[in-house]
């Protein structure tokens, strides 16, 4: 798989893993979307949109899942695909942290 990633701050993440116990693209699906609506909102995003990587600049996600790019070659052989803004989904987790330091004191 190739991407063009022709912005200086956005990232692609090309993930692929053989896992132990198998699972159905539309699980993994399933899962992260559960994350996003759970411990991870609005921290990960989740896109079934095509994409490219300017698509991405000023997101506040620290990344994003792109549903559509990613693809199993098997139920134990996967290939996921997160984008990220290197600074501005950063800054928005260090502005996180402070407000959450700020609410223990």
């Amino acid at each position: 798989m190739a991407f063009c990633v022709t912005t200086a701050n956005v990232s692609v993440v090309d993930l692929t893993c053989c896992q132990e116990k198998p699972a159905k693209y539309d699980d993994i699906k399933k899962v992260v979307k559960q994350a996003l609506e759970g411990s991870l909102k609005n921290i990960l995003g989740y896109t079934e949109h095509q994409v490219v990587s300017s698509n991405f600049n000023s997101n506040t996600h620290s990344s994003t899942f792109n549903a559509g790019a990613g693809i199993t070659l098997s139920d134990h052989f996967v290939k996921i695909i997160f984008w990220h803004d290197n600074e501005f989904g950063y800054t928005n987790r260090v502005v996180d942290l402070m407000a959450h330091i700020a609410s223990k004191e």
